[in-house]
């Protein structure tokens, strides 16, 4: 079967939206034993906490679009008082004037509205506050397409262990063979001892590489535990009838002009860098007038005074226009237009460098993928002739042209083939990932892809 044969290319006008990552967490939960690459990344969007922090980010950062709102709708308020005094006066001169006591309660209430009319800097920062959760998606969609591919490189890292203890553990029963053969033909005189002392050293040398690879192994295991929270009886391993195709589009123009315009990374730097430029329109505005429309309402009680015991009831009612041009602030406004201005071009050389890094993430990414195939289809090569060596080897070994060394050797040989083999494929497969991700069309239902190639 031919493998890889999505049309990423032509699905180019499609951005990666967040309510297809949300959906495949709200999959039916994956059981801890025989899981695949899907189910295993079901557990990841449930738990892990990098991706985990970039979703509540995400959320906050859609927060500044009403709060950019907000600055050019009116606001509204509305506050009280109540208050009461004592007031007791004793006069030395009674007949000039008497001494009294007195009660009082003011109390009341006012209202107040204003509404901008002509505020720039206010519709300045709506319009980045737009920008702001464009910025807020792109880095959340660039944490799932990361969450992608760190959690296929995890998987694929234990399968490549697992080949790893597994060819260690094969080759030590090959030598152990080899091993007790030679010493029964040293006890017949058929062989040296030097042949009983060479398979010796290769089993001494395997139990230690066993030991490695069981190590790395768990290491491998606790990486993927990290990212799920789970720990995996087994991973369906690649079947071994796998065949790996090209990108598609073949050549690496496209994929290269792709990453340049729709990259992640590519499109949070467009969206930084728009905020920028506006915010030097915004300082810039600083320097005009204002005006905002402002009314109130107010309603105050009293029972008397210090100076009268007669109540009286109060209301004020305004509406007008407020005006204010700002004069001089010390140089603090040009000052901020400055610094805004050097902000902008340090957006625009940012932006620069984004479009550069898709491009070569893409190409070296493409690469990578076309010399992956070659280096599979040339290892897939490799594994016939070493076994036809290994063959030939324990023949002439038999009939005592070869000696023990040349099928230690043989043998060595040929697992390191098949361990190399593996892993060329693991490489190709998440190397092709790294290409849809690099041009920003890596979607989880890639997974399903490199599903298929999985021994169910």
């Amino acid at each position: 079967m031919l493998y890889f044969h999505s049309s990423a290319f032509q699905r180019r006008g499609r951005r990666l939206k967040r309510l297809g990552w949300l959906l495949l967490l709200g999959a039916l939960p994956a059981v801890a034993t025989g899981q695949d690459l899907v189910q295993v990344f079901r557990d990841a969007l449930a738990y892990d906490a990098v991706y985990g922090a970039a979703r509540y980010a995400a959320e906050a950062g859609r927060e500044k679009l009403p709060q950019g709102r907000a600055l050019i709708l009116p606001t509204l308020g509305l506050a009280g008082n109540n208050s009461r005094s004592f007031l007791d006066v004793d006069s030395r001169s009674p007949a000039v004037s008497p001494s009294f006591k007195r009660d009082t309660r003011v109390y009341g209430a006012s209202l107040t509205l204003s509404q901008p009319i002509y505020r720039p800097q206010n519709s300045i920062a709506y319009g980045q506050a737009e920008y702001q959760v464009r910025l807020a998606e792109s880095v959340l969609s660039q944490a799932g397409q990361d969450l992608v591919l760190r959690v296929a490189q995890a998987y694929f890292d234990i399968l490549a262990a697992q080949n790893s203890l597994e060819l260690a553990k094969a080759q030590k029963v090959a030598i152990s063979e080899q091993l007790e053969q030679a010493k029964r033909n040293f006890e017949v005189g058929t062989a040296t001892i030097t042949d009983t002392h060479e398979a010796q050293s290769r089993y001494d040398l395997i139990l230690a590489q066993e030991i490695v690879a069981g190590n790395d192994l768990d290491n491998r295991q606790r990486a993927l535990q990290q990212i799920t929270g789970k720990e995996y009886a087994s991973l369906a391993p690649l079947r071994g009838d796998v065949r790996l195709s090209p990108p598609n589009p073949e050549s690496m123009q496209p994929w290269v002009s792709l990453a340049e315009k729709q990259s992640y990374a590519v499109q949070a730097q467009e969206s930084t860098s728009a905020i920028a430029a506006l915010e030097v329109k915004r300082q810039q505005a600083a320097n005009l007038p204002t005006f905002d429309l402002v009314a109130s309402y107010a309603y105050n009680a009293q029972s008397g005074t210090a100076n009268s015991a007669l109540g009286t009831d109060t209301r004020n009612g305004t509406i007008g226009v407020q005006a204010a041009l700002p004069l001089y602030q010390g140089g603090a406004i040009e000052s901020r237009i400055r610094e805004a201005l050097a902000n902008q071009e340090k957006s625009r050389q940012d932006l620069e460098n984004a479009r550069r890094s898709a491009a070569l993430a893409a190409r070296q990414s493409y690469v990578s993928v076309i010399n992956g195939i070659a280096q599979v289809r040339a290892f897939e090569q490799a594994l016939v002739s070493g076994q036809s060596a290994l063959e030939a080897n324990r023949l002439g070994y038999e009939v005592g042209v070869r000696i023990n060394i040349d099928v230690l050797n043989a043998q060595q040989q040929l697992f390191s083939t098949r361990r190399d083999l593996a892993q060329a494929r693991y490489n190709t497969i998440t190397n092709h990932l790294r290409l849809k991700a690099a041009a920003g069309s890596l979607r989880p239902e890639d997974l399903d892809e490199v599903n298929r190639a999985l021994t169910p």
